[in-house]
Formats: structure tokens, sequence, C-alpha cells
């Protein structure tokens, strides 16, 4: 059998693990972006109507929301708080943080002359949405002119109230719900969506869908082709193509497309010809009609804010026109304002207990801790062994007294170097956490009089896994003077949701940068290296920490597969199977997550399936809210839902949420197994997967191993171009140029 460039072949799993162990690696890699059947931004776990299924396809959301482990519920609440779901805590809090960030930018001094320099139909646009609007409305925050940076203020005597999950919203009436339904069955449409329909759509939804079916695109999951065909049904000859509610509607549904592609905004050009090529024939009326009912923003963004201003009075700045979604537009707006706040709210002397923290570190950590001590953002990078430096910033800043925590994308980060600094702390529950247990409430420290986080330094782990809104909300909830560190590998997979936080302030260059110099050791540290510069090659592997399965078809991947997690690998290297993830480009296809999970289980845990598909012991991925995975196991059923342990915390899933929420976790895409290592990885590469594979794909699947790593390999030479070609595919956001006009340049500042 051939060999390929970079690669080592073996004949067989079995032959393979068990072998001389002397064995060359290489690897998948995947787009970074939402393909069909492939792990772009697309691993939603949200319902949508099946008659849209097609092998190798993901029909669970299309490129919608996906994975990036969570947190289980904290201790803290009350009882009749701990009832809660997790998802429900979670969702309330964001939403409650959301309304104080529009509480900011509304409190904003006011706007600044916007679209002087526009002509044609960037003005027309700004016209048609200025025509509409009150004196209140959000839109006109995305004009105010910045805040000026609020001076430091005096620390009130804390008032330390540990926050408790917000309450949960209530579900849709069984009335709305059955209303709905009603609807649904008279359009053709699947009803299994009527719980969805009525929390999107709120009381009235049923005269809603009757008067507008194509607000049936505001579910996810949900095509135009499908709500055209429900509008047809509903409306028979009133429906057709040049109908304005359907323009609005698909403006608005190519915008959270975008988002679940990562823009946080759209590009006019971009936007009109989408709409074009789904048949609407007045594409710029049907952005002007969304603006104008306030479905969208649209911002003029100047190309170059630092240019100096056209001698010529008639001379346009050459700008560029973006339309949005309000809830992005707010949150990004929010980030750069509350970065600058960190920034230009500190104090230029480091305060005492700084100076004991920096005298307390050593090594590379001490190059971190001076860099914190002096401002107020510090961004740092670093492989899979560079965590162990933000987790010795974390000791020595609670060793001089400094209130510190560290957040973590995934709750396995919990168990990952910031233990090693933590070990030694009685209260390590207060010192290490989730992102989302913190936003929640569930976790972390408790809240000063005036609302924000009891903290002096806040480090954030995993931060190319913030989106805008979480960025913002943690951003938001930090109190003048304090410290924050956002480190993470810029070279894995960006976040499942909108945005490219930790890559726009990289390139912005408002902050400084600390570049670890501590390498990951080993052959999979020197693999993985090697993949992030764009090189796959040979790497000697004593030991066996790297093996290639080659395979001829996706059938032979799945038995070689199931032969790896079962058999060789726990023979050979000595990891159970329970300890192995298999990460695979998608969720279809014949050797997706669907097709080894179902073989997974029928090797490792068969059963029935009595519980809505799942049995006691199976392993499960399970979605608290779009973006994240939280790996767990079932524990059992009842008229409660179904119960799961994740990260050694119970969970009950609502029997009416587990369709949507949970699925077998055996096998994951990249973008669910991002933040969490394990300590081995079988990484499946079909034949068919090679339009899916990139860099970031690559090094993301690759570096969720810690002892072994088994490449299942039937791309032959797709990965090594991929790896070397392929980079993560471009997303429009507005956080830099917002950035600039608010922060000078970390060299000037």
């Amino acid at each position: 059998m051939s060999t390929e460039p970079g690669l080592g072949a073996t004949p067989g799993a079995d032959e393979a693990v068990e072998g001389d162990g002397s064995t060359t690696a290489a690897g998948p890699a995947g787009a970074d972006g939402p393909t069909a059947g492939t792990d772009g931004a697309g691993d939603a776990q949200t319902a949508s109507p099946r008659a849209s299924a097609t092998s190798g396809t993901d029909d669970d959301g299309g490129p919608g929301g996906t994975a990036g482990p969570g947190d289980a519920p904290g201790g803290d609440a009350t009882a009749e708080a701990a009832k809660q779901s997790e998802a429900e805590a979670e969702l309330a809090a964001q939403r409650i943080e959301r309304e104080r960030i529009e509480r900011r930018k509304a409190e904003r001094k006011g706007p600044i002359a916007s679209g002087a320099g526009l002509s044609g139909q960037a003005a027309d646009l700004l016209a048609a949405i200025r025509a509409v609007e009150s004196g209140d409305r959000p839109a006109a925050t995305v004009f105010a002119a910045p805040e000026p940076a609020p001076s430091p203020r005096s620390a009130p005597d804390p008032v330390v109230q540990r926050p408790r999950p917000a309450p949960a919203e209530p579900a849709p009436a069984e009335e709305t719900v059955a209303a709905v339904r009603a609807v649904l069955a008279a359009g053709g449409a699947p009803e299994s969506l009527a719980p969805q329909a009525a929390a999107a759509l709120g009381e009235g939804a049923d005269a809603l869908l009757r008067e507008d079916p194509w607000q049936l695109l505001r579910i996810s999951g949900v095509r135009p082709d499908q709500a055209d065909g429900f509008a047809r049904a509903l409306l028979g000859a009133e429906c057709g193509p040049d109908d304005e509610r359907r323009g609005r509607a698909v403006t608005g549904w190519l915008l959270e497309q975008a988002a679940l592609a990562g823009h946080t905004a759209l590009e006019m050009p971009a936007l009109v010809a989408a709409l074009a090529q789904r048949a609407v024939p007045e594409p710029e009326a049907a952005v002007q009609d969304a603006l104008a009912e306030g479905d969208a923003l649209v911002f003029q963004d100047v190309l170059d804010p630092h240019a100096p201003e056209p001698e010529d009075d008639e001379e346009e700045r050459p700008v560029r026109v973006l339309v949005g979604l309000e809830r992005y537009a707010l949150a990004e707006e929010s980030l750069a304002d509350g970065l600058a706040r960190l920034v230009n709210s500190l104090s230029k002397d480091a305060p005492e207990p700084w100076e004991a923290a920096v005298a307390a570190a050593s090594g590379g950590t001490a190059e971190l801790a001076t860099a914190v001590a002096g401002h107020g953002l510090v961004l740092h990078t670093g492989g899979e062994a560079a965590r162990a430096e933000p987790a010795a910033l974390l000791a020595a800043a609670r060793s001089a007294g400094l209130r510190a925590f560290v957040a973590v994308h995934a709750p396995e980060g919990h168990r990952r170097p910031v233990d090693g600094a933590a070990a030694g702390d009685a209260d390590r529950e207060d010192s290490v956490g989730t992102v989302a247990g913190l936003l929640s409430g569930a976790e972390g420290p408790g809240r000063d009089a005036e609302g924000a986080l009891d903290l002096d330094l806040l480090i954030v782990l995993d931060a190319p896994q913030l989106d805008v809104e979480s960025a913002a909300m943690i951003v938001e909830a930090l109190p003048d003077g304090a410290r924050l560190v956002l480190s993470g590998d810029p070279a894995v997979l960006w976040s499942a949701g909108p945005g490219r936080v930790f890559a726009d302030l990289l390139a912005a260059r408002v902050c400084p940068q600390i570049a670890s110099r501590t390498p990951d050791p080993g052959p999979l540290g020197e693999l993985v290296s090697g993949i992030g510069a764009g090189e796959l090659g040979q790497v000697a592997a004593p030991g066996k920490e790297i093996v290639i399965v080659p395979v001829r078809d996706a059938g032979e991947a799945v038995h070689r597969t199931v032969q790896l997690v079962a058999d060789s690998v726990p023979r050979a290297i000595g990891v159970p199977a329970e300890q192995t993830v298999v990460i695979t480009p998608g969720h279809g296809g014949a050797a997706g997550t669907r097709a080894l999970n179902a073989a997974l289980k029928e090797r490792l845990n068969p059963g029935p399936g009595r519980f809505g598909g799942f049995d006691p012991g199976d392993r499960v991925a399970y979605s608290p809210a779009p973006g994240r995975t939280v790996p767990g196991q079932v524990v059992d059923a009842d008229a409660d839902g179904l119960h799961l342990s994740c990260a050694g915390e119970p969970v009950v899933v609502p029997r009416e949420r587990v369709e949507q929420a949970v699925r077998h976790g055996w096998a994951l895409t990249a973008h669910q197994a991002v933040g969490a290592r394990w300590p081995a990885a079988v990484v499946v590469l079909p034949g068919d997967a090679a339009q899916a594979l990139s860099r970031p794909w690559v090094y993301t699947a690759f570096s969720r191993a810690g002892r072994h790593l088994s490449v299942v390999h039937g791309v032959e030479q797709a990965l090594p171009r991929a790896v070397a070609e392929t980079l993560p595919k471009p997303r429009t956001t507005r956080l830099p140029l917002l950035l600039s006009t608010q922060v000078p340049p970390a060299s000037e500042a």
C-alpha cells in the first residue's frame, strides 16, 4: 500500500495501534464555515423540517450554532431555582444582560451626523430607516458618538452577593401552542414546530402566521422554499415571489444565516445578490422594507477612520455600507465600548498587590504578569502547554490577595493545567469555572453593590470560542480598574456564534500581546505545531502516539473506528473506550456522527433506546444552548425528562427538548469537541469529507488528543493540501473599526 507524503500507512486498526509504533502522522482539515454535512458553524442542535434531510447533509439546523462544551448548574441557587434547567437559567440571564446593554446604549449622549458623505442607494437606505424611526429606537444608537471613557470610580464597600440563575421565562401557553399547531397543519408544515413557533413569535403567533406565513422563517432550520410552500397553502392565489412580506422575511433569514456562519453584518452588495438568488424580484426594495420595519440596521463605516479629512468639501470619504441584525450590532458596539473602558480606566501605577503578584511569578508567567499589572486588557497566545502560564498567573494573583477567577470554555477545562495552579486553593470552586456558568450566575464570584463582578482579574481561556454576545456580557460585567486576560490558541476553529473576537483583537493591536514560548511536547505537539504552520510533516512516534489507518470507503471507516475505540486503543495504549473521543467532519453521511454513534452504541452499550432512543450508560452530547455542547452520560429517565451526568453534575433535560438538545456523543464534530481534550482521539476522514477540510479543522481535531491519536484516513492528498492551502473562511465584523475610533494602537498608548 502506498504511503502519502507526510503520512504513515498501516494495513489495519489492530496492526496500526499494536505494531512497532514507528508511524508517522497526518490528518484532516475542515472548512471553517457551514457546508453540507460538515462541521462548519453548523452543529446546531435545533429542529428543522425533516423533509429537507438528505444523505450527507446536516439536517439538524443547517449552518447554525454548534458546539463547544459548556457547564452544569452551580450549587448556590435556591431550591426553587435548582429545579430550573441549566438552559433556561442561562438564556434568562443572557436576556437580562442584553437588556442592561440596551439601557446602557440608550444613555449615550447623542448621535453624530452621519450619511452626509453618502449618495445613491446608501443614502436612500439611511433615509428609509430614519423616516420611520422614533427618537428612542435602538437603531439610533448605531450612529451615536463614542461614550467618553469613564473616570475611575471610587470603589464602594463591596456587598458580595452570589447571583442566582435568573427566573426562566415561562413556556408558551398550551392554548397558544395548540392554535399554532392548527395553522401549521393547515399550511402543510410539521406540527412538531408548534412549540418553537409559539416561543419565537409570542402571543398571537397563530394570527401572525396566517397574516404573514413567511414569519415561519424565524424558526431555526426552516428554509425559504419551505416557507414559500407554507405560504402558498395558506394564501393561495395571493401568494407570489414579489410579496413584500416575503422580501422582508428572506432578508431577515439571510442575516440570520450570515450570523450562523460567523458574520455580525453583511456588506450591502452581498445581501442584495443573495436576495436575487432567492427569487426576490426587487432586492434593494426588500432591504429598504426590512430597514423601515426595524428588522435590520444599516451602517456606514469609513474605511480608514484615521485618514485626513478631504480638502474638497464635495469629495466623499470611502465608506463600506453594511446591514446587520440589531442584537449583534448592540453586542459588538457594547463590546468595543467595554473594552475601551477597561483600557482607559486603568491607573498607570500598578497597586502594591500587583507588584507582589509580579514578584511571585517566574518564567513566561512573569512576562504575562508584568503586562497585566500595567494594562486593563492583555492577550495571551499559545498551545495546550501554554495554559500553564495563565494558570500560574491565577495562583500568583490570589496569593497576593487579589480577587482572581479563570473561566474556561468547557467543563473538562477544569481538569487541565488550571487545576495544577489552583490545586492548593481551599476555594478552588471559587477560582475556576466556565464562561457559561459565569454568565448565568451559577459559577464565579459574587457581585458588588453596582452589580459588577467582584473581581480584580478575570482570565478567560479558550478565548477564540468567544462570540460577540458572550464577550460583550463578560466585559460589561467587569468593574472599572479590573484586568481582563484573554488567552487561547489562535489556530483553532473560531467561535460557533457570530464574530471572531479574539482574532479581531489580535489584528487591532490595541493592547499588549504575550506569545507563549512553551511548546507542546512530544510527537503530538510536534505534529500539531506543524499543522498550525501549514505543514503536514512526518513525525516519529515510537510510543505509538500517532497512528494512521488507511480506509477505502465510508463503510470501512466506520468498521475501523469501532475496532479502534472498542479493542485496539484500550489493549495497545491502555486508554479505555470511555476516555476516547471520535471526531468527524459532519453529522450526516455514511461516516458522520450519526452513523458512527449508531455503530459505537451497538458495540459499546447496546439497548432498545427506550428513553427516546437513549439507554442508561449512553454517551451523549447535550446542547443547553446554541453554540455549546456538554459531553455527558445518560443516567435515567422519568416524567421530568432525561437524566444526565455532565462533568459530574446532574442535569435533567425536559422530555420536549430531548430531540432538539441531546445526541449520542461517542462521536462529535470538531466544533463540538473544541475546548475539551481526551486521553485518546480517533479522527475519521471519509473520502466524501475532502471538501470540508481546512487547516483550522485539522488543527482542532488533532489537538483534542492528549496521549494518542489515530487517524482513519480516506481522503488521500486532500489532507496535506487542506493543511497547506485552506485557511479560515473570512467573517465580516465591525469590531476592529469600532475599537480604532476609541482606543489607540498599543504602541501609541
